[in-house]
């Protein structure tokens, strides 16, 4: 309690005194990491795609997985026989019942920012009630120096956080535009130095695009991309793959490659990219323009994408409000874990990102169902084919809230035509692999850290058991009850209450209320 009320005084003034968002106060939450924990009976979904089994006894060692064994079988009393023994130097968790997957993985985290007044204690404490036990922090966005230094505290688990991965911005730090293939080499190489894990592009002239690309591969490091409408028609998604791009971010650049009749989006001529209204009103036309489904050119790219073992994160969940705004900006959590700051940034405005709400239509909204469904024909027949599709949230924008979001990515996946375990996979076992953690993430087997999500409903049933606000169902009295929300996060052994985490949160959002006499009211309305 102490350390919330400290990093709600702090926040304020960084919001006025740094660039930097407030950093994460150190960690009082979480249990372990244990010399030896048990978790007993437990049902495993384990990641990798593998149904269900169970119950199952989990052996951790410090924070290693060192032992899973099946103890007997369904509507049958444990076979204690068959149990890993406990000692007087063992720690016991008794969750008989319980399901038990690896730590998700959120490939778009941002870690908040100035505009949203969102301390990271927030961030974090958001993600891991939700299950996400590691995040890459796409364009480093509160300095390399700052995400280095919160990466390397949850690292030792000084903070209650996820492990961060971060990926600055292509040219970031550097004192003069980069505009030559010499120079975007010596900056890649410089980015490694500092410590960074990866880069994030938008854009740029293709001689650059190519050095950089080309040479971040060359010395192991992993690369994303926002292909930029600024960029996208002399520099594609086909273009980045080539060059050694590793994954890429939404799907801007993507249509452009399955362009038949034309080499420009069809803009409007008044078009203007800082007007975010037409930006994200004409991008809600793209997909019609690009090659139709299974059509010659579309099986091509996508086949050239596969050979190329290119990642596809598709952050289905931060344009969903264009295509039903009512829905992302009603959603329940609002109320009681969105900060008033977050919620101005998220209102109608010309300047905050993401905010351009101030005539947005029911023609818009069509043409962005149209959109999704040609969107998520290409992401599932791409998994279909054996291609490999990560789970990002980009939260922080667009009426998206951390770790909430994040659920409904899972959700959107599930309606774009992936089976629930293959949704599980794409938020585990390929994140880990588009990361280059796959030897210690993603999955839970022997050896292997110990990062699991563990809740009391089966998420395979109904995807919505993760939510923190849980499921709605009916008692025996013919009452509305909640059931489901994460019970316990642990992030490299340490057991985390995410119920806990969760309160926390509202906690904080409570005394931003107050202390600014703030509630959630919707645009132009009083109420």
């Amino acid at each position: 309690m102490r350390k919330i009320i400290l990093g709600l005084i702090l926040s304020v003034f960084s919001l006025h005194a740094f660039a930097q968002i407030m950093p994460a106060p150190d960690r009082e939450e979480g249990d372990g990491p244990y010399d030896r924990l048990i978790i007993r009976g437990v049902t495993l979904i384990d990641g990798t795609g593998a149904p269900p089994v169970g119950p199952v006894d989990i052996v951790v060692e410090k924070n290693r997985i060192t032992r899973i064994q099946t103890v007997g079988y369904p509507g049958l009393p444990i076979s204690e026989g068959r149990r890993p023994k406990a000692d007087e130097n063992t720690q016991v968790l008794d969750l008989e019942g319980h399901y038990l997957l690896p730590g998700f993985v959120d490939m778009h985290g941002h870690i908040g920012g100035t505009g949203q007044g969102t301390p990271a204690e927030y961030v974090y404490k958001l993600w891991m009630a939700h299950g996400v036990t590691t995040i890459r922090d796409p364009s480093a966005g509160n300095g390399l120096n700052w995400v280095l230094n919160e990466k390397n505290r949850s690292l030792s688990n000084q903070i209650t956080a996820p492990r961060i991965l971060a990926y600055t911005s292509f040219g970031q730090g550097a004192e003069n535009p980069i505009t030559t293939a010499d120079q975007a080499k010596a900056w890649v190489n410089e980015n490694k130095a500092k410590g960074a894990d990866g880069i994030k592009f938008f854009g740029a002239k293709p001689e650059v695009m190519q050095a950089a690309i080309s040479e971040n591969k060359r010395i192991g490091l992993r690369s994303a991309m926002h292909h930029q409408q600024l960029d996208v028609a002399r520099w594609n998604v086909l273009h980045s793959a080539r060059a050694g791009l590793t994954s890429m971010e939404h799907w801007y650049g993507l249509p452009e490659a399955l362009f038949e009749d034309r080499t420009i989006q069809d803009f409007r001529l008044d078009y203007n990219y800082q007007n975010e209204q037409h930006r994200f009103a004409e991008a809600g036309k793209l997909w019609k323009q690009a090659a139709k489904p299974y059509s010659e050119h579309w099986n091509k790219v996508m086949n050239e994408l596969l050979e190329l073992d290119f990642t596809l994160d598709p952050t289905f969940n931060i344009y969903e409000a264009n295509r039903d705004l009512m829905r992302a900006r009603r959603a329940e959590w609002h109320d009681a874990y969105t900060l008033p700051s977050l919620w101005r940034f998220y209102s109608p405005s010309r300047q905050s990102h993401g905010s351009y709400w101030f005539d947005w239509t029911t023609e818009e909204e069509l043409l962005w169902k149209e959109n999704y469904r040609l969107w998520m024909t290409f992401v599932n027949e791409y998994k279909n084919r054996g291609g490999r599709v990560t789970t990002g949230s980009d939260s922080g924008f667009i009426y998206q809230l951390y770790g909430f979001a994040y659920i409904r990515e899972l959700e959107l996946l599930r309606e774009a035509g992936f089976h629930p375990l293959e949704v599980i996979r794409s938020a585990t076992m390929y994140g880990a692999e588009a990361l280059g953690m796959e030897k210690e993430i993603g999955t839970v087997e022997v050896g292997k850290l110990a990062d699991f999500v563990i809740l009391e409903e089966n998420p395979l049933q109904n995807l919505k058991v993760l939510y923190g606000t849980g499921a709605i169902r009916i008692d025996e009295n013919n009452q509305p009850i909640r059931v489901g929300g994460v019970k316990y996060t642990v992030k490299d052994g340490v057991v985390y209450d995410a119920k806990q985490l969760l309160a926390d949160v509202k906690e904080i959002v409570d005394q931003h209320k107050a202390r600014e006499n703030a509630r959630i009211t919707q645009p132009g309305l009083d109420w």
